[in-house]
């Protein structure tokens, strides 16, 4: 899998509480199990640019709304990206998994709790990932 997709998730309502469904191992974007690991992204404030070199990433917001900005060098360079725009969360919960070799940056959008979920292919390496400045790509977050 070389693209980035994006699916629907489903949210089963129960009156104690929701049951909020993530991954399958049957689902397409799943490539296999390395680790999984949250992280919160403050209202407006901006994470990035990362890019990993080997990793997939399924991220899925199961608190809170974010908006996930991608740029894709791989056909182009650095001053010519694909940019996509995905704002995902409680408003429009989704998965979305992102190959390796793609820059990805957050801006939490809620002004409550943004969680991040990555149920990520392979365990954390930080020699495996790449870091930007955030002003290394041009994209309006406003």
């Amino acid at each position: 899998m070389d693209q980035i997709l994006l699916t629907k998730l489903s949210r089963v309502y129960n009156p104690k509480g929701n049951i909020l469904h993530g991954i399958k191992k049957s689902d397409n974007g799943f490539v296999t199990f390395g680790e999984a690991y949250f992280s919160t992204v403050k209202y407006k404030e901006i994470k990035g640019w990362k890019m990993h070199k080997l990793m997939t990433l399924n991220l899925i917001v199961p608190n809170g709304n974010i908006n996930i900005v991608t740029m894709d060098c791989r056909r182009t360079n650095l001053t010519e990206p694909n940019v996509m725009s995905f704002q995902i969360g409680e408003s429009n919960y989704m998965r979305l998994t992102i190959p390796p070799n793609i820059y990805v940056a957050f801006q939490g959008i809620s002004k409550a709790t943004n969680l991040l979920l990555n149920i990520a292919d392979m365990e954390h390496d930080p020699d495996e990932a790449e870091n930007l400045p955030i002003d290394s790509f041009s994209y309006d977050w406003e």
